[in-house]
């Protein structure tokens, strides 16, 4: 935008993105002031299965943009949840938040449950709770622990299971290795935000200081060194 001119400073056209700003007053695009960020809000959303975490799908498949309850603002998912995988979604407008709440780094905590075909060996849940490797991919401790048996000749359990990594299909790849087919898989638990009983499709927003609470709960990301010649002009 700066390049193609629509960016001014007090009327003058700015030629350069290496311009200090000590607020915004004065800055303009296409001749419009730019106002203040809006405030960070945290929207708890009940994804069904079937729908996918995107803005749109080339397949037409739907998205979860295409359920969202009317009169939201714009928001985007914080991390993703699968085709397959139901349950809580956290949506926010701040993106900075977003990218904050889905590093691995910053240990926020994910919790599921699924229910999976199959039977589980304690060895398997100590294992998990040092961290497995997996076809090469390194997986760090998971806290797994089985809820309950279905009830009947099926071989079907409930397992809970909590993580702070959220790599790609995580859960289902451990449940994989472990020899469980897993038939449904949802999340309950992102952080200190629980699923509950939202409806499903249904969205429940956040407290402000729930929010101020979380931003000060999460780990501050490692900081890599500048190179000494990147000062340079």
């Amino acid at each position: 935008m700066i390049a193609e001119g629509r960016v001014a400073l007090n009327g003058v056209v700015l030629e350069t993105p290496a311009t200090v700003l000590t607020s915004l007053q004065g800055v303009t695009v296409d001749g419009k002031p730019v106002g203040e960020a809006e405030s960070t809000r945290l929207f708890l959303f009940h994804k069904p299965a079937g729908v996918l975490t995107a803005a749109r799908d080339p397949a037409g498949r739907p998205t979860i943009y295409d359920i969202l309850p009317p009169g939201l603002p714009r928001l985007v998912p914080v991390g993703r949840l699968d085709l397959n995988t139901e349950g809580l979604l956290l949506l926010t407008n701040d993106g900075e938040l977003k990218r904050a709440l889905e590093l691995p780094s910053s240990g926020v905590p994910r919790t599921y449950r699924i229910r999976a075909y199959g039977e589980v060996r304690q060895s398997d849940l100590e294992q998990l709770a040092l961290g497995v490797t997996i076809e090469g991919m390194r997986y760090g401790p998971i806290d797994a622990s089985v809820e309950r048996r279905v009830s009947g000749a099926s071989r079907n359990i409930w397992m809970q299971m909590t993580l702070s990594e959220g790599k790609n299909r995580e859960v289902r790849r451990v449940c994989e290795a472990m020899g469980l087919q897993v038939s449904r898989l949802i999340r309950v638990g992102y952080g200190p935000f629980l699923l509950g009983d939202i409806p499903v499709r249904e969205v429940a927003e956040a407290p402000p200081n729930t929010i101020a609470q979380l931003r000060r709960a999460i780990k501050p990301a490692k900081v890599v060194p500048a190179r000494p010649d990147a000062q340079k002009p």
